[in-house]
């Protein structure tokens, strides 16, 4: 080869050489296609990780943590992890229960409680007995019994001369769910479900009475007891005493089993805040009766019956003398949910079995459960339900279940009422923010998580909706079961990951 043809040779080479440099890119150019590893690289972190990191806690072992999560315009499952392990749900059960109602009762659904007599009224006597007939109401209150005894005075009555009857066979005489613990009978959590029962206020917690306990000034001696609404239908063990100012306060309240005998012991400081407890009544269709004949009298009307409260069965032939209607569904859910009332929830399972089923129990109710879940495209072999309000230790419902049925429901006409009535967090109205009111209480998720909380012993859950930063709206769902630490640092994890769904980007 000549020297010249050589050099033009190395010359090409060399122009080629150049040009392949020239299209390498420089280590600091962004490359043409990202991989994810290289998304991470670049500041991005895919949920699945965001959720790992938050997971990846000590708090955690031992435990198992169900999460669902789906598009709400979809349905498209983004992230499950255990979502097909049957979990127990505590309260997020009270959900099923509630879709139940609405679909099948309906929004505007009222409960009944009226007053029968199987005698007649003869000048200002009713000669016969008088019934109180309970259809289950849990708004009743003793404002409404005052009512039925001004409606009996404005018929002219002024004694009757039989007995005033509890009538609470519109249930069965079931008071209690089959796996309700022993421990929370006296406690307003697992109060008695009758069809005729008795609220001391405004949030409906039926059949229940509210004990408070103040101090005073006699150092030594007992504390102040009262009772709302007043009755001696409960009979108080008083044995507290008051202590110094600078002693701490100690007392218990409890009621004894098979009794309506509670028991307040303890040290109360003379310049304690008051005490207040609700406690369950044992037979709360008794305790109606009981504050109803105490409104009766307060109107002048006497008795010739016993004195004593009397169970039976309002006659066929009976006349009807007064009655009214509770609040709507849509109003009762507002307690109901947003404070995860235990009561509501059990009553609601039996008036479905009674309504739709022919029996008031909780076995017919759970039947009408079932059946709506079925049809709203839930997997009911893969679950099982044993009450209406999550207290059962032996519910089991996946997380992809809960987020199949929060989705399913969005086009039914009663959607906006479900939602309505869900805890809204950070919101400080008792009433709106309920049980999520000191919960996630900055941006992005205060006012834009609705949820249902839930919490039994070892089980904490949380399902609902929530916004993301994109716009994209979300459902999920959180049970973490067999967990052995603070429930507050359990529920801190699940605000944390409802959390990165608010500020992910889709």
């Amino acid at each position: 080869m000549s020297s010249k043809r050589y050099i033009k040779l190395s010359a090409i080479l060399l122009l080629l050489a150049a040009a392949f440099f020239l299209f390498i890119p420089d280590e600091e150019e962004e490359p043409l296609f990202i991989t994810a590893s290289d998304e991470k690289e670049d500041g991005y972190v895919s949920l699945d990780d965001k959720f790992d990191r938050v997971l990846d806690k000590e708090l955690l072992d031992g435990t198992v943590t169900g999460i669902s999560i789906r598009s709400a315009d979809s349905g498209e499952e983004l992230y499950s992890k255990n979502g097909d392990i049957r979990l127990h749900p505590a309260s997020n059960m009270k959900l099923l229960t509630a879709v139940s109602a609405l679909a099948t009762l309906g929004p505007e659904y009222r409960f009944a409680t009226e007053v029968w007599t199987d005698g007649e009224i003869r000048g200002n006597v009713l000669h016969g007995n008088l019934y109180l007939k309970g259809k289950g109401d849990p708004t009743l209150m003793k404002k409404n019994l005052d009512q039925f005894a001004v409606d009996l005075q404005n018929k002219g009555i002024q004694r009757i001369t039989g007995n005033v009857i509890a009538d609470d066979s519109w249930y069965d005489d079931v008071r209690l769910s089959q796996d309700l613990n022993w421990s929370d009978e006296s406690n307003y959590t697992g109060a008695q479900v009758s069809a005729l029962t008795l609220s001391p206020n405004g949030d409906y917690d039926a059949g229940t009475v509210i004990v408070e306990v103040n101090p005073t000034e006699d150092i030594g001696g007992q504390a102040e007891v009262t009772l709302t609404p007043e009755t001696d239908y409960v009979t108080i063990i008083n044995e507290t005493k008051i202590v110094n100012g600078k002693e701490n306060k100690d007392i218990t309240i409890e009621r004894e089993h098979g009794t309506n005998n509670i028991i307040i012991k303890g040290k109360v400081p003379v310049n304690a805040a008051s005490s207040k407890s609700w406690v369950a009544v044992w037979e709360p269709a008794g305790y109606a009766v009981n504050v109803f004949k105490k409104s009766m009298e307060d109107k002048g009307i006497s008795f010739a019956g016993l004195p004593e409260v009397t169970n039976g069965v309002t006659p066929e032939s009976s006349t009807l003398l007064t009655s009214r209607k509770s609040i709507a569904l849509e109003e009762l859910f507002i307690p109901f949910m947003k404070l995860s009332n235990n009561g509501h929830a059990e009553v609601l399972v039996k008036e479905m079995g009674k309504i739709f089923n022919g029996e008031g129990s909780w076995e017919k109710g759970l039947e009408v459960m079932e059946q709506i879940a079925a049809d709203l495209g839930m997997n009911t072999d893969t679950m099982m339900i044993r009450d209406g309000s999550g207290m059962s230790h032996k519910n089991m419902v996946p997380a992809n279940e809960w987020t199949h049925l929060l989705y399913d429901i969005k086009k039914a006409e009663w959607f906006n009422v479900f939602t309505n009535s869900l805890p809204v967090a950070g919101e400080e109205e008792r009433l709106i923010g309920g049980t999520l009111r000191n919960r996630m209480m900055e941006e992005p998720t205060k006012g834009n998580v609705i949820a249902k909380t839930g919490s039994i012993t070892g089980v904490s859950g949380l399902s609902g909706y929530v916004t993301s930063i994109d716009g994209k709206e979300l459902i999920f769902s959180i049970l973490i079961n067999n967990y052995l630490g603070d429930t507050k640092e359990i529920r801190k994890i699940e605000d944390k990951l409802v959390t990165i769904l608010a500020e992910h980007e889709f």
